[in-house]
Parts: structure tokens; C-alpha cells; sequence
């Protein structure tokens, strides 16, 4: 792992006050950062978070049994932008077979990537600020 990244965990999924959205706080020892997403986003991540039951597979259950299906492995997230309103990610992919091993990273909102993450069990990364 790169030096400039730090390895973070969810620490709590907040309603909004509003009730239009939720605010996920991550954080590593010393550092806490918080991240506005939608009410159904914060839904799936608690939901993941709490391996709740679900009647059906929603988008991210489809797309981690994609993922399996295709013996694709969510290696890890990596938040690694912001830009005074929105934060970007990375969900980095690995892939096995007899050719060798395919990484690929692909964009994603880092909403999105936080529940595939706790889906699967991996971990997201924040990158460090440079002082």
C-alpha cells in the first residue's frame, strides 16, 4: 500500500436532520471525516454493516454477485479526491486466472463503493492531504 493513503473504517451512519440524507463519519485513530450521501445510500450501508436479511438482491447485491460469479475479487476502495463539494473513488478490482492476475480501478462514488466494500468485506483507504 502506497504511503499516501490511510486505511479507514466506518465509524457511524447518521440521518440527516433533514431526512434527505445520511452522513457517514470515517476515520483512522487521530482523524474523522464525514461524507453526505443519500437516505437509501445510508439504508444500504447500515443494512451491510448489519448483514440485515433483504426480500430481493438490491443493486449492490447484484453487483457484488456479479462480482463472485466472475470470480472478480473487490480488493479494496480508495477515496481519493475531493473538490470543495464532492468526494471521488476508486474500487479497485482483481481478477485470477490461468493467464495471471487483471487489476482494473474503476470510478465510482464513493457512496456506492462503501457498501460494496463492507459487502465484501475489504477496506477503503482515504488519500492523505500533502502538507
Amino acid at each position: 500500500m502506497q504511503n499516501n493513503v490511510l486505511e479507514v473504517s466506518i465509524k457511524a451512519v447518521v440521518p440527516a436532520a433533514n431526512a434527505n440524507g445520511c452522513a457517514i463519519f470515517l476515520g483512522a485513530k487521530n482523524k474523522t471525516f464525514h461524507i453526505h450521501v443519500e437516505g437509501h445510500i445510508g439504508k444500504a450501508i447500515s443494512m451491510a454493516i448489519n448483514k440485515e436479511k433483504k426480500a430481493r438482491p438490491l443493486t449492490h447485491d447484484l453487483i457484488g454477485n456479479i462480482f463472485q460469479g466472475f470470480g472478480i475479487e473487490l480488493d479494496r476502495v480508495v477515496i481519493n479526491d475531493f473538490n470543495k463539494e464532492f468526494y471521488f473513488a476508486r474500487i479497485i478490482l482483481k481478477m485470477k486466472n490461468e493467464l495471471g492476475v487483471k487489476i482494473v480501478e474503476i470510478d465510482s462514488r464513493p457512496s456506492d463503493s462503501m457498501v460494496l466494500a463492507v459487502q465484501c468485506k475489504k477496506t477503503y483507504h482515504g488519500r492523505r492531504k500533502s502538507s
